[in-house]
């Protein structure tokens, strides 16, 4: 579907965020499927026969269904499937299909495409299936993509994203050292460009914001519950400065530190 206009894609009117209730099943029909699934679990555990293949059902299973598969599921009452499925078909030679099942690991970008989708029908926005199509196209793309990757690649991205969670921990317990961020990369075997970039891409803010966040984070707790005067704090977390400090706590908190203490 990599190369499908968005345009081809046919919204069914099936489709839904729910959270199923304890005593759900979805039975196996005498009928296959006449058009496409795009199903996906949220939380709950369960199981699903899909061409009399079991599955599990966990947070992150997706399955993408094709015409002519037979399925059926149940689910843990005490522990509640919460589903998007989403009907639809393609006119035309679909070409490339994903594969029918894999269990996301990274899940943020495909969650917010799929709640997205289901929104833009409850609220009735202006021009709601031309950005449907879209979505679809961005989710069958997202799949393809999650597809194509080998599992060494997958496993490697896994390691660097613990890696630079660990030195974000590392940064938060010590906020007190004067951190370089070519010695931070060294601790996670990147260049200091690399690591920069995937600091942020993984933390969300840029590794020198983070720094600063946490060392004044730390400076407000001092203040308010370490019995530490303004000196002492700015001395402990590294400043040489005292007015630099007094200056950036005020940036990131509105307030001078002596308005903490």
């Amino acid at each position: 579907m990599l190369h499908v206009p968005p345009s081809s894609f046919v919204l069914l009117p099936s489709f839904a965020k729910i959270v199923c209730e304890p005593n759900w099943k979805w039975p196996r029909r005498d009928k296959p499927m006449a058009n496409y699934d795009l199903f996906y679990v949220w939380s709950g555990e369960g199981e699903l026969l899909l061409n009399n293949e079991p599955y599990p059902l966990e947070a992150g299973s997706c399955f993408l269904f094709r015409p002519g598969d037979y399925t059926s599921a149940v689910h843990n009452p005490q522990k509640p499937l919460v589903l998007t499925y989403i009907h639809f078909d393609v006119e035309g030679d679909p070409g490339e299909v994903p594969a029918r099942h894999r269990v996301l690991e990274d899940t943020v970008e495909f969650e917010y495409l799929l709640s997205r989708y289901v929104r833009l029908f409850l609220v009735q926005l202006f021009a709601a299936e031309e950005e449907a199509r879209l979505l679809l196209k961005q989710l069958m793309i997202h799949l393809l993509r999650d597809d194509r990757q080998a599992p060494v690649e997958r496993k490697a991205s896994n390691q660097l994203t613990e890696a630079i969670q660990e030195i974000a921990n590392y940064i938060r317990q010590n906020p007190g050292i004067s951190h370089r961020v070519e010695d931070l990369a060294g601790r996670a075997g990147l260049s200091p460009r690399y690591f920069s970039i995937k600091f942020k891409e993984i933390i969300g803010i840029p590794v020198q914001t983070y720094m600063i966040r946490t060392r004044i984070e730390r400076a407000q707790h001092l203040l308010m519950h370490g019995g530490m005067n303004v000196t002492e704090v700015a001395d402990a977390l590294g400043y040489r400065d005292i007015f630099f400090f007094s200056r950036q706590f005020k940036q990131y908190t509105g307030k001078s530190p002596s308005e903490i203490r």
